[in-house]
Order: structure tokens, then C-alpha cells, then sequence
């Protein structure tokens, strides 16, 4: 399977990887030239949320792709740069974004400069959280280097990404999974403050841990904003699908 961590085994990558030490590490490391990024409990001015801003309305995102998104935690991106296809599997977290693709923040700053995580929370509610504006869609936040091979590709002006989600040792008359399409982009500032709660929510040992949370602190935390996606479900008949375009 893909690497977990954010590294490519092709040697090409210069950042250090920081993991738990498991099988299924967390994706990402710092490295050499990683985005520094505020650490989850304590925020610039309170966060004002991931996307939180009101945009064009697309269709909203079912809640069986919704609960499916956020009943997992791998997936594997695709991507092309100058050297191929190439993929690479990172542990995410699944919140939730408006309609506008990579709209900017619009929650009013909860906190001043010492609001700390009240602002973050304060953000991560009127943000992320904001799943039941019409057109929202989901957001997922995971953790890599720059530095790294599928860091640098993604990083480039108009870089897009598939990817898939799914879980190891799966029955066929009872499969589930994801496709996906969409764009990555790293994220700063009140945005990469309310992310990052999210995602040590979904994953606490990182919060646990002084020495993971340090190195992921240190290393950029990006926001892939599915445009795309589709839900396959055997356990409801085979090859059923069920698919959602937030465009």
C-alpha cells in the first residue's frame, strides 16, 4: 500500500517524515521549507473559519457520501507533474466547507490576540462546521512537507488531484468507498488555526503527543476541496452508486 506519511519511496524527498511510529502514521513531516503554522490551542485573533463564506450555491453534499467521508481516515491521491502519474496515501481529516470553492473566511474574529482556542473554536463552528449552509461541501485537511514529491506538485497554480477512500479487507457484497476529484492548497493563518482543530479531533494522539505535535506544527496543513464525488455502496445492491458535483 501507498506510504502513510507523506513520503515517496522514490528517495526524491527532502523532508523528514514525523509519524507515530505505526503502520498507519500520520501523513506528513516537517521538512526543510514546510509551512509553519500555529499550534491548536492557541490561535491569532480567533479563527473565522475554514471557507466559511457564502458563495455561488451548489448542490448540497448527501449525507450518505457525508458519513462515509468521515468514517474514514486514508485515502489515496493522485496526481501528474513533470516526472508521470503518481499517488501517494495520507490520513485525513473530513470537515466541512461552503459551496464557494476556496472562498475566504467569514466568521466574524471570535477572540483577539489572546483568544486562543476560543477563537479557534469560535471559527471551527461558524466555519467548518457550517455543513448545513445550501451548497456545502466537504473539506478534507491532511498533513505533508512541501518538500515532498506530491507537496510540491500540489502546490502548483491549478493542480488537481483524484483520489479514492476506502477501508483494507473488504467482502465484495458489503463494499464501500469513495472517488474523488478536486484541488489541494495549503493553508495559513485563522484557516490552517481551524483546520488543524479539526484534525486533531479526528486524530487526538497528535494533540497527546508534545513531540508528533511539534513536528506537525511545523509542517504545512492543506485543505483538498473535493469538486466531485462519488459514494459506491454494495451493501445496498450491487455497483450501487450514489455521486455529488459540487460545481
Amino acid at each position: 500500500m501507498a506510504e502513510m506519511s507523506g513520503a515517496e519511496d522514490s528517495g526524491e524527498d527532502t523532508g523528514g517524515e514525523a509519524g507515530p511510529g505505526t503502520a498507519a502514521g500520520v501523513s506528513g513531516a516537517a521538512g526543510s521549507g514546510a509551512t509553519a503554522g500555529p499550534s491548536g490551542a492557541a490561535g491569532t485573533a480567533g479563527a473565522a473559519g475554514v471557507a466559511g463564506a457564502s458563495g455561488a450555491a451548489g448542490p448540497d453534499c448527501p449525507e450518505a457520501i457525508r458519513r462515509a467521508l468521515a468514517a474514514h481516515t486514508t485515502m489515496t491521491l493522485a496526481y501528474v507533474d513533470e516526472d508521470g502519474p503518481q499517488a501517494c496515501a495520507v490520513l485525513y481529516a473530513a470537515g466541512a466547507a461552503s459551496g464557494a470553492e476556496h472562498s475566504g473566511a467569514a466568521g466574524v474574529e471570535a477572540g483577539g490576540p489572546s483568544g486562543g482556542a476560543s477563537g479557534v473554536a469560535s471559527g471551527v463552528a461558524s466555519g467548518v462546521a457550517g455543513a448545513g449552509a445550501v451548497g456545502a461541501g466537504p473539506a478534507l485537511y491532511f498533513v505533508t512537507a512541501t518538500t515532498t514529491r506530491h507537496g510540491r506538485a500540489l502546490v502548483e497554480p491549478g493542480a488537481r488531484v483524484a483520489f479514492t477512500v476506502q477501508r483494507d479487507g473488504q467482502e465484495w457484497s458489503g463494499l464501500t468507498g469513495l472517488q474523488g476529484r478536486g484541488r489541494c492548497r495549503p493553508l495559513t493563518g485563522a484557516e490552517r488555526a481551524a483546520g488543524w482543530q479539526v484534525y486533531v479531533e479526528r486524530f487526538p494522539f497528535v494533540a497527546a503527543s508534545d513531540r508528533l505535535r511539534a513536528a506537525l506544527e511545523r509542517t504545512t496543513l492543506w485543505e483538498l476541496r473535493p469538486d466531485w464525488l462519488r459514494l459506491i455502496d454494495n451493501g445496498q445492491g450491487f455497483g450501487h452508486k450514489e455521486e455529488w458535483s459540487g460545481r
